[in-house]
């Protein structure tokens, strides 16, 4: 669902605070192609690998169309009743089928992390439908249109740097890096750094890889969430102390009051 990237972007415009630009930091403006090598070298002072680097923005360009995106976006006016009743009913079902489907998986989850399967399952169908919908912007290519722009260069750049690191380290190949246009990927749709932060290898295989590996996908939400306080055993209702932590994963009020609507009907389902 791409209305993710709107709330995304307000959660990162409320808890990052945008540090002075480095004395290796490319400027915004000029021309793409002296920006882009500037931020070669800015990533190459920040200790990422050439190779990595190489691979990452080969062929790279602005693309105008998430420009685009970024200058529409709309402040988000609907009720929790308008958006609720929009988000949850048609995933209801699958939801469920979800939570039995995925049983073992999220026992484990829950017993490493402290956070229940329907809350998961929950934000999981909300954010892409269960993975239908990650979206298909090229994110390095994304995240460097955003960092060339002036808007929120400062932001993005630091977004791109942590791309950059997820290749670095074999998570992903540049090619497999699709996702939202403001440079979200995978099934819960982290943002780079929260990619860095929290993703981690429930499956075992080596790799962080919240673009296919359903148990990756949910422990890394898990493991977000946790590393934000959430409390093993307690509700999440409005006014909890995890639904404060729902709200550190969207600061929209109407979106984490869904989520938690949506995870309790998940709960009773039969």
């Amino acid at each position: 669902m791409k209305f993710l990237a709107l709330f995304f972007r307000a959660l990162l415009a409320g808890t990052v605070s945008l540090a002075a630009v480095s004395a290796h930091a490319a400027p915004c403006g000029g021309s793409f192609e002296a920006w882009l090598a500037d931020f070669k070298t800015e990533a190459a002072a920040k200790g990422i690998a050439q190779s990595a680097i190489a691979t990452g923005l080969s062929g790279v360009a602005p693309d105008p169309g998430v420009l685009s995106r970024d200058r529409g976006q709309k402040v988000f006016q609907q009720s929790f009743e308008e958006f609720s009743g929009r988000m949850i009913p048609p995933r209801l079902s699958r939801g469920a089928n979800m939570l039995k489907q995925f049983g073992s998986v999220l026992g484990r989850i829950e017993q490493s992390y402290g956070v229940p399967g329907e809350v998961l399952v929950a934000i999981w169908g909300l954010e892409t439908d269960y993975g239908v919908n990650i979206g298909k912007f090229p994110t390095l290519r994304a995240l460097a249109t955003l960092a060339y722009d002036c808007r929120r260069g400062e932001l993005f750049r630091a977004e791109l740097l942590d791309a950059l690191r997820i290749v670095e380290r074999g998570d992903l190949t540049p090619a497999e890096m699709r996702g939202a246009w403001a440079g979200e990927i995978g099934q819960t749709q982290f943002m780079p750094s929260s990619y860095i932060k929290f993703a981690v290898d429930f499956d075992g295989n080596g790799r962080r890889d919240l673009l296919r590996s359903v148990p990756d996908v949910l422990a890394s939400t898990a493991n977000y969430l946790s590393s934000y306080g959430w409390q093993r055993g307690k509700d999440f209702e409005p006014g909890s102390a995890n639904f404060a932590v729902l709200q550190q994963w969207n600061k929209s009020d109407v979106y984490a009051r869904t989520i938690a609507a949506f995870a309790s009907q998940l709960a009773r389902a039969p």
